[in-house]
């Protein structure tokens, strides 16, 4: 089990490594409730404002949807060295140069996977135990995000692995002598998604991001949450308004 003690290091952004101004996260800027808590992120720092002032905010409840024949998403992951890491918001596992996905033409290089409880997207106002982002970067900078819905079942193989090798040290990436990771293992076997613009989950909450959610729940067993929510009990930011944004979903 993951213990608290070996817990919370930096990551180079829970969210994502293009915007490194703002990587390690500063732990003590923000936090997900109290005086810090979400609905203060953009008075907190100028930074921060899109938090507030953003339409196009993320995680969102998914309700009315566009249906349509929408690409399919390439999934091309391979195995990765396991390095983990915490930055006392969520855990982190950067992952190896060689994995991505394709979506209308288009590559996208797999940077990083975390996890958020309860999941912060809704489907029709029902939230999940967990989330995965599956975090990626094309060519030109642009983000597109994957997000792995869990629902409570049998034991997941894949976070089995990522809990039984927590990071050692605060602030440290920590990389687990001998153990690859497999992120093709943590798909579901149907492929389905919803796809809307949205924005950055955590400060400094910025737009443009390309967000990608699973129709399809993997499972987790229910000590497999109970050990993440040694760690974080809560760290999911609350549903933002549509501001109008289209919702698509693969038929």
């Amino acid at each position: 089990m993951i213990q608290r003690k070996t817990i919370v290091a930096a990551l180079l952004s829970t969210a994502l490594l293009p915007l490194l101004a703002h990587a390690e996260h500063a732990a003590h800027e923000w936090d997900y409730d109290g005086a810090k808590g979400p609905a203060k992120w953009a008075s907190l720092k100028k930074d921060y404002s899109s938090c507030g002032l953003g339409h196009q905010q993320s995680p969102i409840d998914i309700r009315a949807t566009t249906k349509g024949k929408l690409e399919p998403i390439a999934f091309d992951y391979k195995p990765s060295a396991l390095k983990e890491i915490d930055n006392g918001h969520t855990i982190q596992i950067n992952y190896a140069a060689g994995s991505g996905i394709t979506v209308d033409g288009k590559r996208h290089e797999l940077l990083q996977f975390h996890f958020h409880t309860p999941s912060e997207e809704r489907i029709n106002g029902k939230s999940y135990p967990l989330v995965a982002h599956l975090v990626h970067k094309s060519a030109e900078g642009k983000l597109a995000v994957v997000a792995v819905l869990f629902k409570f079942g049998k034991e997941n193989p894949t976070l089995a692995t990522v809990w039984a090798n927590p990071p050692k040290e605060k602030t440290v990436e920590t990389a687990a002598a001998g153990v690859d990771i497999d992120l093709a293992a943590l798909l579901p076997a149907e492929h389905g998604y919803y796809n809307f613009a949205g924005s950055l989950t955590t400060p400094p909450c910025s737009e443009q991001v390309n967000w990608f959610v699973l129709k399809a729940p993997v499972e987790l067993s229910a000590a497999q949450l109970k050990q993440f929510h040694t760690l974080y009990k809560h760290n999911a930011r609350p549903v933002q308004a549509l501001h109008g944004r289209i919702v698509k979903e693969s038929t």
